[in-house]
């Protein structure tokens, strides 16, 4: 039975991001094929993929290996998202579902609560989902995916701390909401730049080899992920 090539490019693009595969390190088909239990095929098209969004390089004479990215390139990655997400929320302060709505509240009063009682680890999910949401509700696939991109990128090359004053950020997201639930795309807009702004502050640039779940632990579960993958389709 094949398994689709997203599957074993998710499982790669998630051990690059938490650090297992290093930057600069080579990624040889043989290797990661054995490592997640797949044939060459869909690893071939998966490091084409990576290589697209720039988390694999291919170098003469070494073949594929972990990109390497440097300090402005890091920089510039932050830039962007400053421009991509306030355009975002205007667009879908226009183009929303209902669905969407529905989802985004229930993140902030979750966020919001989380905030109150300080419970860090879960508001870091919260508001990666409620970005995600907010994204698909912009009903643009090629900026939902631009942004998605951004978020892995950003995630491998910083360290994003919790901030300094978590339910005034929360506060920030629900504004975003109200203004996205009545239409006003400039005022949607203007808030998230605000907001992205405000989150600048609380990323670290992370040093190459110093990702978080570095070690066997994270091996296993991009096999059960792919594994996972294979037996759905």
């Amino acid at each position: 039975m094949r398994i689709p090539a997203q599957s074993v490019c998710t499982a790669i693009r998630d051990d690059i991001v938490s650090g297992l595969f290093e930057r600069g390190g080579r990624l040889t088909e043989e290797q990661l094929a054995r490592r997640y239990g797949v044939s060459r095929v869909p690893v071939r098209e998966a490091l084409r993929t990576l290589e697209s969004e720039g988390f694999v390089t291919t170098r003469r004479h070494a073949g594929a290996c972990v990109a390497e990215p440097t300090e402005q390139e890091a920089a510039d990655l932050l830039e962007v998202r400053l421009l991509l997400e306030p355009l975002g929320a205007a667009r879908a302060a226009q183009r929303r579902t209902e669905a969407h709505l529905k989802v985004l509240r229930g993140l902030v009063r979750l966020g919001q609560e989380r905030a109150r009682r300080g419970q860090g680890e879960d508001l870091r999910a919260l508001g990666a989902w409620f970005h995600e949401t907010l994204a698909q509700a912009s009903g643009s696939p090629a900026l939902t995916s631009l942004l998605t991109q951004l978020r892995h990128k950003i995630a491998w090359m910083y360290v994003v701390e919790q901030p300094s004053h978590p339910v005034e950020s929360w506060a920030e997201h629900g504004a975003i909401v109200d203004a996205v639930a009545r239409g006003d795309g400039e005022r949607a807009r203007a808030l998230t730049a605000l907001h992205a702004e405000h989150t600048v502050a609380v990323h670290r640039l992370r040093r190459p080899g110093r990702g978080p779940d570095h070690g066997r632990e994270k091996v296993r579960a991009s096999q059960h992920a792919v594994n996972i993958a294979s037996a759905r389709h």
